[in-house]
Formats: structure tokens, C-alpha cells, sequence
């Protein structure tokens, strides 16, 4: 199994006809992803490389069945594809948009809370179900099917672990990025209750940074709540305080949302911390590794 997307998700993507819609797009089509429309206003009865492209998500979805969407659009226009795509019925929309205003979000994540549409991102790599679909901009080639769930605010760091991961030879059921913004469509929380229930995840792998408290209430949560093993990563052990590193999320206020004191949160309900990617990985490995004896 896998959570999120698999083999029966059929792919709407908002900006197909864009650039970047196009390159990613098509790209998570060759992975094997059913890439079955586009949505680009005005460019209806058009089609990019035969996947037909239509004026709204709901003709796309009438016409084609579409049950995820990925929106690819500048970020003035993000938030609204995003509620668009709810509206119309979308299960699952995958946001990657960089930029888009916090305001906007917070209307959009106030909406969601009503409807059962689940979004991830904005500002996020997307999903990847290894040998099943990818939707986003994960490099699928890094990764094999496998036990090990990854949940991550960072893109690159994503890559970084689970490569890591895979060259000790363990796979991964499902990779999911989240995204850095201050306002995101899901938590650590709700992906980890995923993986959770997920008779395919042994292990889990969060990678945090800087920033807000999203780690330290997963900590709590992860206690109660979780009984497979979370091991953890918290980028910006070094960072100074009050500047930004890097995504609008990662930001330090006084001694608040500290790598340090997310680390000692999630250490002290028994999550084990790697200080760096590498020792992550090797973590990971032994505990696989342990539980397979």
C-alpha cells in the first residue's frame, strides 16, 4: 500500500499548458502517474501532448474522472486553483507554488476545514509513491518501493534522506513534502497518522527545520498516538535567531521553534534525533535492520 496516491490516482494539473506544468506534468506521466487533463482559462479543446485541456477542474473532472489535482500556477492565482479544485469535488489537491501570500492561505485552509478535500503544500515538492505515481517534482529515480515513510518541510532535504536511506537498501512506501510556508494544507500530524495506519510503513522519517511549533506538537502527538518508530531530522542547528533561512516558515523567535528545542521535544517522547542527514539514515537502517533480526 501507500498513502496518498497510487495506482488508481488520476491527475488533473492546473497550469499544464505553463512552462513548468508542462516539464513536471508530463515528466510524473512518464514516471506512470494517469495524467488525464490540464486546466488553463481560455486554452479549453486544446491538449499538451494528448492530455486534453479544459477551462475549469469541474469540466476536467466531469470529462475525465479526475480525483487529484496538482496546481501549478503563479501565486497570485494559486490560492483561488486550489479552491477550484476543491469546489469541483477533488480529493486531493498537491500545491507547489512558491509565494503565495499568507493571507491567501488562510482563507484557503479555512475553506478546506469544511470541505474533505486534503491539500498539501503550498510551497512543497508534492508526493511520491515509488513504482506507483508521482506527483510534484520529486526525483523519482532516488527512490525504490520500501517500508520507510518520509514526511519533510524541506524539498532538497527530502531527496538528501531518503537517497541516503536507499543507498543502506531500504525503499520507501510513500515521500511527502509538506512544504515551508507558515500556513500549509497538512501537518506532520495528519501524514504521520497516515503512515500510521499504513500496513506498508515500518518506519517513519520527519525531517523538520527552524521555525513555529509544528515539530514539538508532533513530539506530543507521536507519544499518544504512534507505534511504529519515528526517527527525525531538524534542519538549522545553527541557524541565528530572527533571520529566515531559506523557506518563509524557518524563522526563530528568541529561544522559540529552535533545531535545539524541537530536538529535545522530540527526543524526550522517545523519537530518536540525527545531528545530521547521514546519521538520520544510519539511525533508520539500524532500527530496519533490528526489527528484521
Amino acid at each position: 500500500m501507500s498513502i496518498l496516491i497510487d495506482s488508481d490516482t488520476k491527475l488533473v494539473v492546473s497550469g499544464l499548458t505553463g512552462r513548468e506544468g508542462t516539464f513536471h506534468g508530463l515528466n510524473n506521466r512518464r514516471y506512470g502517474t494517469d495524467l488525464v487533463a490540464g486546466v488553463t482559462p481560455g486554452k479549453g479543446g486544446q491538449d499538451v501532448e494528448g492530455v486534453p485541456i479544459f477551462n475549469t477542474v469541474h469540466d476536467a473532472v466531469s470529462e475525465t474522472g479526475a480525483n487529484t489535482s496538482m496546481v501549478f500556477v503563479p501565486p497570485r492565482f494559486a490560492a483561488d486553483a486550489v479552491l477550484e479544485a476543491a469546489d469541483a469535488g477533488v480529493e486531493l489537491v498537491i500545491c507547489i507554488t512558491e509565494g503565495i501570500p499568507a493571507h491567501d492561505m488562510l482563507r484557503v485552509y479555512t475553506h478546506l476545514k469544511r470541505t474533505s478535500t486534503r491539500l498539501i503544500g503550498p510551497n512543497c515538492p508534492g508526493v511520491l509513491s515509488p513504482g506507483k505515481a508521482n506527483v510534484g517534482i520529486i526525483p523519482a529515480h532516488f527512490f525504490s518501493p520500501g517500508g520507510v515513510g518520509l514526511v519533510s518541510r524541506s524539498g532538497t532535504l527530502t531527496y538528501q534522506i531518503g537517497n541516503e536511506i536507499a543507498g543502506r537498501g531500504f525503499g520507501n512506501s510513500t515521500i511527502v513534502g509538506i512544504g515551508g510556508d507558515p500556513v500549509v494544507g497538512s501537518s506532520f500530524i495528519d501524514v504521520i497518522a497516515l503512515f500510521e495506519a499504513d500496513p506498508e510503513t515500518e518506519l517513519i522519517v520527519m525531517c523538520g527545520e527552524i521555525g513555529g511549533d509544528e515539530e514539538e506538537r508532533t513530539a506530543d502527538y507521536i507519544a499518544e498516538h504512534v507505534s511504529k518508530p519515528v526517527v527525525a531530522y531538524i534542519a538549522g542547528f545553527t541557524a541565528p535567531p530572527g533571520k529566515t533561512m531559506g523557506h518563509a516558515g524557518a524563522i526563530v523567535s528568541g529561544s522559540k521553534g529552535t533545531a535545539a528545542a524541537k530536538a529535545e521535544a522530540l527526543e524526550a517522547k522517545g523519537v530518536r534525533v540525527g545531528r545530521t542527514p547521514t546519521e538520520v539514515a544510519e539511525i533508520a537502517a539500524s532500527t530496519l535492520g533490528a526489527a528484521a533480526a
